[in-house]
């Protein structure tokens, strides 16, 4: 009896330590690791502060969202570690629709949830600059910024764009999923051909303060024309290839192609509707019978639910793959370049995620996938973070050029646009 449960003993043991042995002897997993190791990996997307904002039991209290422990979500310290993450893009992300206040107090409360897990863990630094990440990366801490994810939180107004900037914002994606009062969503109707005299005000603005322009969420037009007027590179914070997914919020190869003169970087997302065909086209149908079902069962939302599960069942979904993920990244290298492309995850900003990337520990592995398809190591340092500390360092070159020219913005949209304020 004793020799029947050695045995069993050991041949666990083996099991367990067969999948450790397997990653040990893998040299693409190797090389992303090392690659991971002297550059930083800096994400362009990460929703963690809304996911406390919004959790059951948080409720935004950054005390009861523990990151030391295992959370509901996608992020925590463990996982970050694990996913050798060296810096941080934290999306400040507020709805299009406050039914309350107006957007600025949302968007305040946001920017204090993320400020307050920044200052709760030591693991967690600010680091608003180039050199700062660097620096931040190599004392083993994770670089972190703020990301304002919504044109519309600044109200029509330069200064609280300039209050973002002063808290920490070093991105604002111009429009979310709504077209606003100067710039047309890539997922609502245009209005205004892109954007309007304000809107390249605000650009020419964001250029001023060293503020990265992101363009994910907009329309083709404001893309254009934001590539147009912008004088630093631009970012896309997670987006991916129109080309490869067909969805309003990838990025058009009309538009990649412009990137090599901007200098700026897709930073691609893992959000399953927009790296998988399939997926997409999924949605789209769950979409149109769940219309057809509103209709047959006005009033009564029970039945209509019931019935759009039975047809779920019925209809399995199917599912993105890490592959699917670095499909999108190669077509953007192919497409743009090298240097200029990057990694948006969007973790804690979706509730389905891509087979292979559930959550933040496992960037290595994509990166052994592109190590598997031929990728340098000095491109996988590119895509890592070298590109997006490169348009970092661009930006901040031109915001102290520009700071010498002139001074804050004082313009207004009624004033450019003819339009309220």
């Amino acid at each position: 009896m004793i020799l029947m449960r050695l045995t069993i003993l050991v041949l666990l043991a083996a099991l367990t330590l067969e999948p450790l042995r397997a990653q040990a002897s893998d040299p693409h997993l190797a090389r992303a690791r090392r690659v991971l190791r002297s550059t930083p990996l800096i994400d362009g997307h990460n929703d963690l502060p809304w996911a406390i904002r919004t959790d059951s039991v948080a409720r935004h209290d950054v005390e009861k969202y523990d990151l030391r422990k295992r959370t509901p979500g996608h992020t925590d310290l463990a996982r970050l570690k694990a996913g050798m993450v060296g810096g941080q893009f934290w999306s400040v992300y507020i709805p299009a629709g406050v039914g309350d206040s107006g957007y600025a107090r949302v968007q305040l409360e946001q920017i204090d949830i993320a400020r307050q897990v920044i200052a709760k863990y030591p693991e967690i630094e600010w680091a608003l600059t180039a050199d700062a990440l660097r620096a931040s990366h190599g004392r083993g801490r994770i670089g972190s910024l703020l990301g304002v994810e919504g044109g519309h939180a600044i109200e029509n107004s330069l200064g609280a764009l300039r209050a973002y900037y002063d808290l920490g914002a070093r991105y604002m994606t111009l429009t979310h999923s709504a077209t606003i009062d100067w710039a047309d969503s890539g997922t609502d109707t245009a209005r205004h051909g892109g954007l309007t005299k304000f809107g390249e005000e605000v650009v020419r603005e964001m250029n001023r303060l060293g503020m990265l322009v992101d363009l994910s969420h907009v329309s083709p037009g404001t893309m254009s024309d934001a590539l147009t007027v912008s004088e630093a590179p631009v970012i896309f914070s997670h987006s991916s290839a129109r080309a490869v997914t067909d969805v309003p919020r990838n990025v058009p190869d009309s538009i990649l192609k412009r990137l090599p003169q901007n200098g700026g970087v897709v930073m691609v997302t893992f959000v399953p509707g927009f790296v998988s065909q399939q997926v997409a086209q999924y949605g789209s149908e769950m979409q149109r019978v769940n219309g057809e079902l509103r209709q047959r069962f006005a009033g009564d939302d029970s039945a209509r639910r019931r019935e759009l599960a039975a047809w779920r069942a019925a209809h399995p979904a199917p599912k993105a793959t890490l592959k699917d993920v670095a499909d999108h990244i190669d077509h953007i290298r192919r497409v743009a370049g090298p240097d200029h492309v990057g990694i948006g995850g969007d973790f804690d900003g979706i509730s389905e995620t891509v087979v292979g990337l559930e959550d933040v520990s496992t960037y290595p592995a994509l990166f052994a996938e592109l190590s598997r398809r031929g990728w340098s190591e000095a491109d996988l340092r590119k895509l890592a973070g070298e590109n997006l500390l490169r348009v970092l360092k661009r930006a901040e070159a031109v915001s102290a050029r520009l700071r010498q020219q002139r001074a804050a913005s004082t313009k207004t949209i009624q004033e450019l646009d003819g339009t309220r304020t």
